[in-house]
């Protein structure tokens, strides 16, 4: 009998031993998985933050437009004219339908790119005039410029030269006799948020010259912090992404610790403290003689009175309660 209760009284100690391990295993389990599930959501927090901050902040670095000029074209018999140009070449180009190209606050250089053939003619123009007129959508000028261009110059000799060392690319066709010619007509652009940019008018004062084809680009002069971002993406993400991550662990350690931490001021301390904000908008020391508490029902009896032995009378706080409007 005794050897079968101490079997019993073992038994029902490693039962009770395993299922108290069981839980500590449970919860330590339950508690890692919370503190995973933490860090890996604030990580990723952190890595939404920084991205959209990126997209936010830094402006897409380029654009480029097709430009498909247009001129009048006029009657050689009739006007007794051997070309069949009568008007300068114009393009209108939309750069936008409804979103905003330019970023506010941003310098932008805006260029124009034309692939011109290394003619007779061509070289017979020599400089000519492109224009461009930027307008809002209510096809308001908002900013005009000037450039002049014109063909890169080499002499007869080294365009022989040039022509026979380079022959077989040009008779099979994988090079062209022609020249691509940029052309900056805005250097440091800014938009204007009540007249926003979203089309472009591009002419070329010019009736003589020959064009392949031309576009505009638009391109973002970065610096500062913009161009740390663009140029150093992965350092940039990395740092970012850190940052995030320590303001948000700060804010949830300062949150956890403002709700569930200690409280240093405990006790009698804690009371009278509670019992000072209550009585403050009339609370005078010199008319006090005499203060009991009761800590069991968190009530002090104050009397207060201008001569101790004059009677006096006596003023009862409620530490449980929120002090009236009248009391304030």
């Amino acid at each position: 009998m005794f050897f079968k209760n101490a079997i019993s009284r073992k038994l029902e100690f490693y039962k009770l031993r395993t299922i108290e391990t069981a839980n500590i295993t449970l919860d330590t389990a339950f508690k890692a998985g919370l503190l995973i599930l933490f860090i890996v959501t604030t990580v990723w927090i952190s890595v939404f933050f920084y991205v959209a901050f990126y997209y936010t902040y830094v402006p897409s670095i380029e654009h480029a437009k097709n430009v498909n000029l247009q001129f009048t074209a006029c009657e050689a018999e009739k006007d007794n004219v051997e070309g069949g140009v009568c008007s300068f070449l114009r393009a209108h180009v939309e750069l936008t339908k409804g979103n905003q190209v330019f970023m506010l606050g941003q310098p932008y250089q805006i260029s124009l790119f034309l692939e011109i053939p290394e003619s007779d003619a061509n070289k017979a123009v020599g400089m000519f005039m492109v224009c461009a007129q930027l307008l809002d959508k209510k096809s308001v000028t908002v900013s005009m410029s000037c450039r002049s261009a014109m063909l890169r110059y080499r002499s007869p000799l080294v365009h022989t030269l040039t022509t026979l060392a380079l022959a077989p690319l040009y008779v099979t066709e994988f090079l062209e006799e022609k020249q691509i010619i940029e052309v900056e007509l805005f250097s440091n652009f800014e938009d204007d948020q009540n007249y926003p940019v979203t089309d472009v008018v591009i002419e070329i004062k010019s009736q003589k010259v020959e064009i392949y084809s031309s576009r505009i680009q638009i391109d973002a002069d970065l610096s500062g912090l913009r161009y740390i971002m663009f140029h150093w993406p992965v350092l940039s993400a990395i740092f970012g992404t850190t940052f995030n991550l320590t303001v948000i662990l700060f804010i949830s350690v300062l949150s956890y610790w403002q709700l569930y931490g200690i409280n240093e001021e405990t006790g009698r301390e804690l009371l009278y403290k509670k019992f000072k904000e209550k009585i403050s908008p009339v609370f005078n020391p010199k008319k006090i003689y005499s203060l009991k508490e009761d800590e069991e029902e968190d009530v002090f009896t104050m009397k207060t009175v201008d001569e101790p032995d004059s009677g006096g009378k006596e003023l009862f706080i409620d530490l449980k309660e929120e002090p009236s409007s009248s009391d304030a």
